[in-house]
């Protein structure tokens, strides 16, 4: 399977990467050693998580997916050579009130460290912007954590292009470790966030993009195709699709996965994994037919008629 490089990290990932959101909040730890064993022994070998997932579940207090992929690690540590650990800080404000000073990263990074069970996080991101703290800060921060060998490279999400050209500028003026990597929003659905400025800037600059929401909540695998179909845990952020551009789209994955007897989730997958700037798209999965999807979704070759018949139909 072919792997793709993460900016100039060194790090090599395959092209789709598995999203650990779902850990503690639709798939408990016993599911989800079975998800993730089933993920890696096909060959992928990307794992996203963050800090705070899953806070938004009654009873929850943030770190429960770091736990499960941590007890995960503790019962096969063979593995944690195979994959590429991705996790984020500063969605939530620190001690100091804080998402991204250095306070605020440096007991972040202890506690993810010990609730994954492992003695480095590969890819560290920061998780949204944090207005509060200098970006020449929060790089020092990441500088101290890379030289401890505590990570191994940095990068954002959820930035605008001149927030992440300003972090870009900083490392090269300072001499501080770079973002190697984005995480923007970016589906067939939703395009604005990504393409445009971002997306000219990171391939410029040669940094690595995950994407997630990748499967537009899911709606792009054709699941929710009118209000009937809003039912279960994951739904509420649907509806929004539920219009005549959405429906357009579905449409269009309905029919290229029809030529290829695939889902329409593998072809909106398919189609992120053949844009030109990404890397890999984030995609989750709550059962083993699920996991076996996004593996075929990475086989999938899309003709330059199907990719373009897709990109018109979200317009």
């Amino acid at each position: 399977m072919e792997h793709r490089p993460l900016g100039r990290s060194g790090l090599l990932i395959a092209p789709l990467v598995f999203g650990g959101n779902v850990f503690g909040w639709t798939v408990d730890e016993p599911s989800a050693f079975r998800l993730l064993d089933r993920f890696v022994d096909s060959g992928l070998n990307a794992i996203d998580t963050a800090d705070v997932y899953s806070r938004w579940v009654p009873g929850n207090q943030g770190g429960e997916s770091e736990t499960i992929i941590g007890n995960w690690l503790k019962r096969s540590p063979a593995r944690r050579d195979r994959i590429v650990l991705i996790t984020k800080v500063g969605a939530a404000p620190g001690a100091d009130g804080k998402g991204l000073s250095a306070k605020s990263i440096a007991a972040g990074v202890e506690a993810s460290l010990k609730r994954l069970r492992t003695e480095r996080i590969d890819l560290y991101l920061s998780h949204r912007p944090d207005a509060a703290t200098p970006i020449e800060e929060t790089l020092g921060a990441y500088d101290a954590l890379i030289r401890a060998g505590k990570v191994r490279a940095v990068g954002g999400s959820n930035s605008t292009a001149a927030g992440l050209r300003e972090a870009l500028d900083t490392a090269a003026a300072k001499r501080l470790p770079r973002y190697e990597v984005e995480q923007p929003e970016y589906n067939l659905y939703e395009q604005d966030r990504f393409e445009g400025p971002l997306r000219d800037l990171c391939i410029a600059r040669g940094v690595g993009v995950i994407v997630y929401y990748s499967l537009a909540s899911g709606f792009l695998s054709g699941k929710y195709r009118s209000k009937a179909d809003l039912k279960g845990a994951r739904s509420g952020g649907v509806e929004k699709y539920l219009n005549q551009r959405g429906l357009r789209i579905l449409g269009a994955l309905d029919a290229v996965a029809r030529a290829h007897g695939a889902k329409p989730a593998e072809v909106a997958l398919a189609w992120l994994i053949a844009r030109e700037g990404v890397t890999a798209p984030i995609a989750s999965a709550t059962n083993a037919d699920q996991v076996d999807s996004l593996v075929r979704a990475t086989q999938l070759e899309l003709s330059p008629q199907e990719i373009a018949s897709l990109t018109a139909a979200s317009d």
